[in-house]
Formats: C-alpha cells, structure tokens, sequence
C-alpha cells in the first residue's frame, strides 16, 4: 500500500505519542518494582529505580514477543484499525495514567491501553469490529493476575516461615536483604517484558495500517522492540513517587521477607502470562501478591481501606480510558 507524505508525518507523531506513553508506563509502574524493595530499606530509592530499569531493559533477551502479538493482531479486526484509532487509543491511555498518578493510586498502564484500543475502535466501527478471544483473555486476567499473585505471594510467605521457623528473625532479615535483590530482579524483568511488548503492539498495529509494515509480518521492526524496552526503563529510572508511597507503605507493613515473598510471587505470575501471550497489569498482580503476603500475618495487617481503593481505580479504568479514547477519536477526525 502506498504511504501518501500526509501519511508520513502523522505515523512518526504517533509513534513519538506511543513512546511518550511507554515513558509514562515506566514512570507510572515504577512502584510495581521498586516499592517493596524500597519499603523494606534494601535499596535506596536512587539505586532501585536504576536497578529496576535495567532490568526491565534486559527483559528483551529473555522474552518471545507474544504479548505484542496479541496487542497489535488479537485485540481489533485487520483493516479496521487506522491512525485515528491510534491516537483515541494512546491519549485515552495517557490521559487515565496521568490521573491517577496524580492521586497516587496504583492503576493499570495496560489495561488503560486495552481500554483505549477498545474506545476508539468502537467509536469507530463498533463493538463487532473487537477480536472477542482477545478481549475477553484481557479482561479474565483482569482478575486472575491479582488472585494468582495473592496465593502466590501468601504461598511464598507460608512456606518461608515454616523452612525458618528455628531461625531467629535478626538471621532471617539479614538473608533476605540480599535475597530480594534476587527477587526484585526477577520481577522487574517480568514487568519489562510483559508491558514493553504493550507499547511494542500498537507500534506494530500502526505501521501495518498505514503500510509500513505488512500484514503477514511475523514480528514487527527490531527498532520498535529496541525503542520501547528502552522507553520502559527511562520511564522507570523517573519512578512515580506518589504511587510507591501507596504500594509499599499504604497496603501493608513490609519486611524483606516479606518484600522477597510478594515479589517471587508477582514474578511467576509475569512470567507465566508472558509466556502465554496475555498482557496482564503488573499493578494488579503485585498489589494481590502484597496483600497476600500481609494476610499470612492477620488480617487487621492489611489495609483494606486502600486494598478497596485501588479495586476501585481497577474497575473503572478500561470504562474511563475507553470513553477518553472515543471522544479522542472523534477529535482526531478534524485534525488530520
């Protein structure tokens, strides 16, 4: 298909729009790595965020792009997407991220981007134009990611406390001081894989609509995979401070054991919904890891004020940034 010059400039504006919006999904999800690991006092909040970005960078060695594949070829019909569908989607996103960091609350980067991929495709076409299986995975993980990473987490902390039960707490701290560099890691490189490849999925989406890449391509341009890992990591190198004060501090209280417990969990949550091709909110899934490891304790050790708060933003955020996205949508119709 021929790319008319018109064509041009709009494609180059919003993929520096997607990157902008991946910057932000660093900057917002920031605290989804580095909150417990700052909470706990094992890393200064300097050291975390650089350790966090790197590690979110590095997640481009280790995963298959599955989740881009279903971003950019599972969620709309081939042919209905085009460049206003595009950009209703990533302002709805952006518009939502920005909000809620705002206020602090811990919200779903990804979702907001289904969300907005959803609003300005039935502005557009209609609900008929939505690819149903992808849709509908998006929206089950919605609420398996944060149950898994709840069992998971509290899991981790049962077993912990039962394999250490004889040693004294002093002895257990200092181990697993050095053991959540281990699992701060691991979960950073889960949050870099499965939310880069987000960003990495509309990218590809655009550059099939208007041409620039074909439909039958088997992964998209190795410069968009590069750009949007590193996006991710400069966005989290930023971190979004008023978030992390709520995951770490807010929930519930954390030590390293506890932080090293919660975040293995929240890992094997990532890896595996990587693996499967689902992209899943890494804010859910560390918040239910967060709140399972506080529930082996008690239940008055979580905060279920701020638990209920943030389920809150949870719903409403593929609905906000949807209809965000459509009035954008409409907009974007007597721009270019």
């Amino acid at each position: 298909m021929q790319v008319t010059q018109v064509a041009l400039w709009v494609v180059v504006m919003l993929v520096a729009i997607a990157l902008l919006f991946d910057f932000m999904n660093g900057f917002h999800d920031a605290a989804n790595s580095i909150a417990t690991v700052v909470s706990t006092g094992v890393l200064k909040p300097a050291q975390a965020v650089v350790f966090a970005a790197f590690f979110n960078f590095v997640a481009i060695f280790i995963f298959h792009l599955s989740v881009a594949t279903t971003v950019g070829k599972g969620i709309v019909e081939p042919g209905i997407v085009d460049t206003h569908v595009v950009f209703g989607a990533l302002v709805g996103a952006i518009t939502w991220n920005v909000i809620t960091w705002w206020y602090g609350i811990p919200s779903s980067s990804s979702h907001a981007l289904i969300g907005g991929i959803v609003g300005a495709t039935i502005a557009k076409s209609g609900a008929g134009a939505l690819i149903a299986g992808g849709v509908l995975k998006t929206v089950i993980f919605i609420f398996v990611s944060p149950v898994l990473g709840f069992l998971l987490g509290s899991l981790m902390m049962v077993l912990v406390a039962n394999v250490f039960r004889r040693t004294t707490p002093a002895r257990v701290d200092r181990w697993f001081r050095r053991a959540q560099l281990v699992s701060a890691g691991a979960y950073s490189l889960g949050h870099g894989g499965n939310d880069a490849q987000k960003t990495i999925g509309i990218i590809w989406m655009l550059l099939i609509a208007t041409g620039y890449v074909s439909a039958g391509a088997d992964s998209p341009p190795y410069w968009v995979v590069i750009a949007c890992y590193a996006a991710i990591g400069i966005g989290t190198m930023f971190g979004g401070w008023r978030i992390v004060k709520t995951m770490g501090q807010k929930i519930t209280k954390l030590r390293p054991v506890g932080g090293f417990c919660a975040e293995t969990g929240g890992a094997m949550t990532l890896f595996l919904a990587t693996a499967l091709g689902i992209p899943v909110s890494t804010t859910h899934t560390i918040t239910g890891a967060i709140v399972g490891v506080g529930s082996t304790q008690r239940a008055s050790a979580v905060r279920w004020g701020v638990a209920g708060n943030i389920v809150w933003a949870w719903i409403f955020t593929i609905p906000a940034s949807a209809f965000v996205a459509a009035i954008s949508y409409w907009i974007s119709l007597q721009i270019f």
